[in-house]
């Protein structure tokens, strides 16, 4: 590839950004972690704590331990709740996410990331193993520089209101509705 210098774009004001990224269509914690390897190719460091998939391998687990220092990985959760098998109550599910949030927030206040990223959050609070006050509070107490980029089906609309940027995934078809089992490197 012939190198040739290419431009830096710098915004004229820094302002930390609220991220939602929602919907029932596939590819919500693909984008995320597409924004934690675009802002690691800029050396800025990134946390990622993952609020549900704690109990289930994924290739993004070990792609991640590659980008490191620069991305951190927190898995948080027990896994999917009430799906796949789950045979953790719903008190574990919470203590699990409360967890999760006590990081979150740890993390958010160090001053050592420029970028939290808070996966399958908006569930979490759908399922109420998170209370949606404290994810208000946790923007409210949001670091200016910070930037917050949140996952998951069902944000709420108070989440969606104080964001600055918010994608639905819109689901038009989908594998496996079509008998196709995941897929290692694409699903997982």
């Amino acid at each position: 590839m012939k190198k040739t210098k290419l431009k830096i774009l710098e915004p004229k004001k820094k302002v930390g950004l609220i991220v939602v990224i929602t919907g029932h269509g596939k590819g919500k914690t693909t984008s995320a972690l597409g924004i934690a390897l675009r802002a690691s190719g800029y050396d800025m460091k990134v946390c990622i704590i993952e609020f549900l998939k704690g109990n289930m391998y994924s290739g993004e687990i070990d792609g991640i331990k590659r980008l490191s220092p620069n991305v951190e990985l927190y898995l948080t959760g027990k896994g999917f709740y009430g799906i796949r098998g789950d045979t953790f109550t719903h008190k574990d599910h919470r203590e699990s996410a409360q967890k999760g949030l006590k990081l979150a927030k740890k993390k958010m206040l160090s001053g050592e990331f420029d970028i939290l990223i808070l996966d399958e959050i908006n569930n979490a609070v759908s399922l109420k193993l998170v209370d949606l006050s404290q994810i208000l509070e946790l923007i409210k107490n949001k670091p200016p520089f910070l930037h917050i980029i949140m996952t998951g089906r069902d944000a709420h609309p108070e989440v969606i209101k104080r964001a600055h940027t918010v994608t639905e995934m819109k689901e038009i078809k989908h594998s496996l509705g079509e008998r196709i089992e995941p897929q290692k490197g694409i699903d997982y």
